[in-house]
């Protein structure tokens, strides 16, 4: 039977450069696909394995007002979790069973149907699950992503959380997350795209609830000097990254 993956993890800036040096020339992420679409602009990164990263930028008009509103009120950060679904509605209706009604609802299009759960219901981050026939829009890469570096793994999320029994029930029994380990302070899913969450119990869930994006480079570590800047890129970007040689 066919499961959900986890498709990719958005990353909200007015800054699209210190994403694609960060991602792309540093962590060897390459050009996916993105477009425009009313009120943003998004780009796609892929990386050896694991879920992809996604930059969303305002591009103005009262359909930015979301991205907005998120940069204003916290600056660039993770904006959204992305789960794509074999069958949007057999998911919906999983959602609605674990006592959660999901928000901006958009079945109309043939080849992209969405929908959204709240952070208040989808403990901390909002959470986008889409049903996608066909491939995505695929421009040109951006003229400002530069060539990549060695190629790395996104090998595992960290999503904090104050419910931890809820949060494993909503991302092992809706969003068909395979648990790998389970322990008082945090569990571990993993989907069959490679991608790992680890739902890790905080005492309360802080603004932008993602902790650690962890990569492994098969290349090595990271000389010094890449780390520094690595870490002031991912600063700007209102994240924390660790990287190891895998």
């Amino acid at each position: 039977m066919e499961r959900a993956v986890l498709d990719h993890v958005a990353i909200g800036t007015r800054d699209l450069t210190d994403g694609w040096q960060l991602f792309g020339g540093l962590l060897g992420g390459t050009w996916a696909y993105g477009g425009d679409s009313p009120g943003y602009w998004w780009g796609q990164l892929r990386f050896a394995r694991g879920p992809m990263i996604e930059l969303l930028t305002p591009t103005g008009g009262p359909d930015s007002a979301f991205l907005e509103r998120f940069l204003t009120s916290r600056g660039a950060g993770p904006h959204h979790f992305n789960f794509h679904v074999p069958d949007i509605e057999t998911t919906l209706a999983k959602v609605r069973a674990a006592g959660i009604e999901p928000v901006g609802v958009d079945l109309s299009h043939p080849h992209w149907k969405e929908a959204f759960l709240h952070p208040k219901s989808a403990h901390g981050i909002v959470i986008q699950v889409a049903q996608q026939s066909g491939p995505g829009p695929r421009p040109p890469a951006p003229a400002e992503l530069p060539a990549p570096g060695g190629p790395s793994v996104l090998a595992l999320v960290e999503h904090r959380v104050a419910d931890l029994d809820g949060a494993a029930v909503l991302f092992e029994r809706v969003l068909d997350g395979e648990v790998v380990r389970r322990d008082a302070g945090a569990v571990e899913l993993t989907w069959p795209d490679g991608g790992m969450i680890r739902l890790a119990r905080s005492a309360a869930e802080p603004l932008g609830s993602i902790g650690d994006l962890q990569f492994t480079r098969a290349a090595g570590a990271l000389s010094p000097a890449d780390l520094s800047q690595a870490e002031g890129l991912a600063d700007r970007l209102g994240i924390s990254i660790q990287v190891r040689p895998g």
